[in-house]
């Protein structure tokens, strides 16, 4: 009974999920592929390409693109160290017209030890495109 509850209720979820909501799914799918296939310049296409972009992590908080893309080719470099990443989307919330938070776990399976978290995105809309603005990752 629960199964056939959950397959009539599925359609309706799916198609409740709005525009901008299936869009910024869609930017953390790509993102997980482009990490997948080793790409970071591809992989930091959703995030703000400005210095006000904000990034915190384990070593503290790092501001700008070219930064964070930096601590990401320091941090995760070589196949054995970047590994396959997941995503598990846990809270998505809209905050205004122009923002969401994302709240999710992440997971890399890797030759060098497995390793995860969770995050926190901050989504804006700038020129009609959703981007982040601030990732906390632990």
């Amino acid at each position: 009974m629960r199964i056939l509850l959950i397959i009539l209720l599925l359609p309706f979820y799916v198609f409740s999920q709005s525009k901008d909501e299936k869009k910024i799914l869609s930017i953390l799918d790509n993102q997980t592929k482009a990490w997948n296939e080793g790409d970071f310049d591809r992989f930091m296409i959703g995030y703000l390409e400005s210095d006000s972009l904000m990034y915190i992590g384990k070593g503290g908080v790092t501001y700008g693109y070219q930064a964070t893309l930096s601590n990401y080719k320091k941090n995760y470099a070589g196949s054995d160290r970047m590994g396959k990443l997941h995503f598990d989307i846990l809270h998505m919330k809209r905050l205004g017209s122009k923002h969401y938070l994302v709240v999710g776990k992440w997971s890399l399976n890797r030759t060098a030890g497995d390793v995860g978290g969770y995050y926190t995105l901050t989504f804006e809309k700038k020129k009609g495109q959703w981007v982040v603005i601030a990732d906390h990752s632990s």
